[in-house]
């Protein structure tokens, strides 16, 4: 039990670097330097990314422009950006683009980012869309 525990943890360490330099990549701001959120709700979720520093311009910029990005990506069926920071194709994906048409994604600036929002009224895109943001709280580490 503790062996595997161990393992688990190095695969962690191990896979973190490499998330955190694709993620650097994918969306053109420091990881490092921001703090991600993923919420759930009723009628779908959100995707939020904050920069630590709100003196940090530069961060701001680069994160309000990627979720803008994203935003107009994600309604397209396009989610390659999250392929590219996970290597694989994030659990809901597939259903969020079949259903592309039943979810709608909204960009709003934040005070220290910004904010994509996804909402939908379709039963299956809804458990999609959370299976998805699950996923990224695992994989990100991130905040609710």
């Amino acid at each position: 039990m503790m062996t595997t525990m161990l393992a688990a943890l190095l695969i962690l360490t191990i896979q973190h670097p490499d998330l955190k330099h694709r993620g650097d990549a994918a969306m053109g701001f420091d990881q490092d330097k921001t703090t991600h959120h993923f919420r759930t709700a009723a009628d779908g979720g959100a995707i939020e990314v904050d920069v630590k520093d709100s003196s940090d311009t530069k961060s701001l910029a680069q994160v309000r422009a990627h979720l803008k990005t994203i935003a107009a990506a994600f309604k397209s069926g396009d989610f390659g950006k999250p392929m590219q920071t996970h290597a694989e194709v994030p659990p809901g994906v597939p259903v969020m683009q079949r259903l592309a048409g039943e979810i709608t994604y909204s960009y709003a600036e934040t005070p220290k980012g910004g904010a994509v929002r996804i909402k939908t009224a379709n039963q299956e895109a809804l458990a999609a869309i959370h299976e998805f943001l699950e996923y990224q709280i695992r994989e990100h580490h991130a905040a609710r």
